[in-house]
């Protein structure tokens, strides 16, 4: 025995009302999206919604590359083929200067090295300040 109150109105059977508003909500849909596809995007689609408000758990997830630099040297390529086990180049850099701490190959800071549990690490000695780092950008 089946109750008609349960379902008055059997799945197939939409109202037409509401399947022409859902045809005309589907059509305007795809009709606005090929606008936008075909559009290229603007400098206002990359500003943020409102300036000044960074979401900071954005900022925190950011995957950046650290690096330490001991010095730097140029050769040719002849004499880099020539190297061997045991061989030495000769960096730009005296002993004893600080090492310099890079993130995205940008210069952030200066340290020296330290071992912290049989591993390297640096002792930061000098915060390059943002005002110097961005002068050189």
């Amino acid at each position: 025995m089946t109750d008609n109150n349960e379902n008055p109105t059997p799945e197939s059977e939409v109202p037409a009302e509401v399947e022409a508003a859902a045809h005309e909500e589907h059509t305007e849909g795809q009709a606005h999206a090929g606008a936008t596809e075909q559009m290229e995007p603007s400098l206002e689609d990359f500003k943020p919604m409102m300036p000044g408000n960074i979401n900071p758990e954005v900022l925190q997830n950011i995957v950046v590359t650290l690096s330490i630099e001991v010095g730097k040297a140029e050769i040719k390529i002849k004499d880099l083929m020539r190297l061997t086990q045991g061989s030495v180049v000769e960096l730009d850099r005296i002993a004893g200067e600080p090492l310099d701490l890079l993130v995205n190959n940008s210069v952030v800071a200066q340290g020296e090295v330290v071992l912290v549990n049989d591993r390297y690490g640096v002792r930061l000695t000098r915060v390059v300040p943002s005002s110097e780092r961005l002068k050189l950008i």
